[in-house]
């Protein structure tokens, strides 16, 4: 059997010229980062470049430990499609969100070599989410680190989010070149933020480049 394209997510859009670039490509959502980071964005420009470029993927925003009043608002502004908690927002904040906005939200966790502390946070979370996105942890840094985790751990992850009946993410240190020894692991959904840029902005040939070891992979019949 052939496996299945995994659902692609391309975050950290922090231009016109980087929306345009992922909506021509091949992903499946695109993410806006409203959270202070180097790729923050204002949610008014962000309502201007999707109209402008007329882009037609499901709409990411990502925050962290922010009010649920303005995550709500942001999310009606736009409107998001999805909403990705990147913080240490609590399941109250989820459940709020979710039942505020009506969007799909997802809850980010850190991989800890402990992987039973975070299988024990998606099963606590389920009731409330959609999704889960497992990230690499790095000390000081929310996300956009370039870092991979131990990929060994993706099959563990997607059974138990299986499991939930959730979806399940990897993100951290996905680019071109890893791509084709995480797609071994059978990642139902990826996330890409630095892995697909040059000198900090979307990158259209690294862009090309993925998708083509990604097509190439998942062809192959197992």
């Amino acid at each position: 059997m052939s496996t299945m394209k995994p659902f692609l997510k391309y975050c950290g859009a922090g231009s016109l010229e980087d929306v345009k670039c992922i909506a021509q490509s091949q992903a499946d959502a695109i993410g806006f980062i409203f959270a202070p980071s180097k790729r923050q964005v204002d949610p008014n420009q962000v309502k201007q470049w999707l109209s402008k470029s007329q882009c037609r993927k499901k709409i990411t925003g990502v925050f962290v430990n922010e009010n649920t009043q303005k995550v709500c608002d942001i999310t009606k502004h736009i409107p998001l499609d999805i909403v990705q908690l990147h913080g240490d927002e609590t399941k109250e904040d989820a459940k709020q969100i979710k039942q505020q906005t009506g969007t799909v939200v997802w809850k980010v966790f850190h991989h800890d070599p402990d992987i039973k502390g975070t299988l024990d946070k998606m099963t606590a979370f389920a009731p409330f989410v959609d999704g889960f996105l497992i990230d690499a942890k790095v000390k000081g840094m929310r996300g956009g680190s370039g870092t991979a985790f131990t990929w060994e751990a993706v099959p563990l992850y997607n059974q138990h989010a299986k499991r939930l009946e959730k979806t399940c993410i990897i993100a951290g240190g996905i680019t071109p070149e890893t791509l084709p020894e995480l797609l071994a692991y059978g990642p139902k959904a990826i996330d890409l933020s630095s892995g697909i840029e040059e000198d900090g902005k979307k990158s259209s040939a690294k862009i090309k480049a993925l998708e083509e070891r990604m097509l190439n992979n998942v062809r192959i019949s197992k």
